[in-house]
């Protein structure tokens, strides 16, 4: 058996697969944000650890016999949230996340510093690790002192679990402080924001063995003999992972929390101008690029709070029919944005509203707005020299067909939806810690799921849809000031 371990925003995944990578079961830990301040975003550590036991207590009520075969872990996490630690291996503070926008100022000059971009091959955004660090100097020097070692989310569980202080490359890669082309961290960025190697953990990749599991833990969830922890990945390379998205000419599209258009790559292919990520991927020398919106679901919760019915409810109101845009165009701007236009500060807005714009045409506008901005990461990666013929969907927000009917005809590619399953972080977790324990190659570990279901663009709205799609680019120019 195997057990892949997910920490994400909102809550920790636990999911057991066997050796054919069935599923056997799952359990959840909620989670909590916290946010002090405006534009603050933070979560205690502790609460990461409490998550984690739940969802174990969970899988041993349920398939105990099956916990105690485990034989590989592996490990998946929200990316770039800066967990500090002093000589003692205690947190200093808690742990500023991945949405945290309060280092906008840090991260602007650290990225007018030419190195940035030109090793890591990213713009150096707010939500990135390093400008954290920086903002973390400027103001409150007395903890940035006593920084023994940097953890990202998830390697502050290995560090429970193994007691070993390990990272791997593409959550690493979302720090600014990888040299991402060399699989490396660089000391020369890490002296920028004065800190050096001895600050960073070890470097493996996703598929290697990255410690054991510590026997106390073992003892206590029923297993015996050795158990090893992969070196896992940052959430969306395990999601590629579980969907199989690791070889050049794959993509997914996720419409979670976040919304990523994610493209495997074979060479590294770095343009930071176009605010297109290009982060090493959890498999050996392969990379991959993605676009990322920072409101997906997200945005439609949001809409759905203040229209008293449910996401579900409210996009079940459109039908199954695609319909021609209705003149209302949506920016999901609720927390800035990152590609294409790397604006902390900028926020979402309606516009074209008139007397006929009911809440069903104010829906619409919303899911075409997320559209729009995942259209806008189409155009990013083109222009980085990534070409994609066809999608996978994943997420909550992919159970909406009329959704993806509209990402279909704006993208102008088919978009494939997965044979019923669980392809997520937690699953391509759960394979790379069975690479780790078996040796198994990760190509033939990291399989497509089947396909259920094509959702083909709407041709006789290809021209309706390109006219709404300026009328959104227009859009953030026009408000920006």
């Amino acid at each position: 058996m195997y057990l892949g371990l997910d920490l994400g925003t909102s809550g920790v995944k636990a999911l057991l697969i066997d050796g054919d990578q069935t599923v056997i079961g799952s359990a959840n830990g909620a989670l909590d944000i916290s946010r002090p301040h405006h534009g603050w975003s933070e979560q205690d550590p502790a609460h990461w650890i409490k998550a984690t036991e739940t969802a174990i207590a969970g899988l041993k009520a349920k398939f105990p016999a099956e916990l105690s075969a485990v034989k590989g872990i592996g490990l998946s996490g929200q990316m770039h949230g800066a967990t500090l630690i002093d000589a003692s291996g205690d947190v200093l503070r808690p742990s500023i996340l991945w949405n945290d926008t309060r280092s906008y100022a840090e991260a602007a000059k650290l990225d007018a510093d030419p190195r940035f971009r030109q090793i890591t091959g990213n713009i150096v955004f707010p939500g990135f690790t390093a400008p954290k660090l920086a903002w973390v100097k400027n103001n409150e020097p007395e903890i940035f002192a006593k920084v023994a070692k940097v953890l990202l989310p998830k390697d502050y569980l290995r560090l429970w679990l193994t007691g070993e202080y390990i990272s791997e490359m593409s959550d690493s890669a979302g720090t600014s402080w990888l040299d991402t082309g060399a699989r490396k961290w660089s000391s020369e960025l890490l002296a920028a924001t004065d800190l050096d190697e001895k600050h960073m953990p070890s470097l493996v990749e996703g598929t290697d063995e990255a410690g054991v599991l510590r026997s106390e833990l073992a003892s206590a969830w029923g297993i015996s003999g050795k158990v090893v922890v992969a070196g896992g990945a940052g959430d969306n390379a395990a999601s590629a992972c579980g969907m199989g998205t690791v070889a050049e000419g794959h993509a997914f599209v996720s419409l979670g929390t976040s919304g990523v258009l994610f493209a495997a790559n074979a060479s590294y292919l770095p343009k930071p101008e176009s605010a297109v990520h290009a982060f090493c991927h959890a498999l050996p020398n392969t990379w991959h690029q993605m676009g990322v919106i920072l409101s997906a679901t997200d945005a439609l919760n949001w809409y759905s709070g203040i229209a008293g019915k449910s996401a579900s409810e409210l996009s079940s109101e459109l039908g199954d029919d695609l319909q021609a845009p209705t003149g209302v165009t949506f920016a999901p701007y609720l927390s800035g944005e990152r590609t294409p236009h790397n604006d902390a500060a900028i926020r979402g807005s309606f516009i074209g509203l008139s007397h006929e714009s009911d809440r069903k045409a104010l829906t619409q506008a919303v899911l075409e707005g997320v559209t729009f901005a995942i259209r806008d990461n189409l155009e990013a990666l083109k222009s980085a020299g990534t070409s994609i013929s066809r999608v996978t969907a994943i997420g909550g927000g992919s159970r909406s067909r009329y959704w993806l009917a509209s990402i279909a005809t704006s993208l102008g590619v088919p978009v494939d939806i997965p044979a019923e399953g669980d392809f997520g972080a937690a699953f391509g977790a759960a394979r790379l810690g069975l690479i780790a324990a078996t040796g198994a190659d990760p190509v033939a570990v990291c399989t497509q799921p089947e396909t259920e279901e094509t959702i083909e663009p709407v041709a006789a709205l290809s021209g309706a849809y390109e006219e709404a799609y300026a009328r959104y680019r227009a859009l953030y120019p026009a408000i920006k000031p």
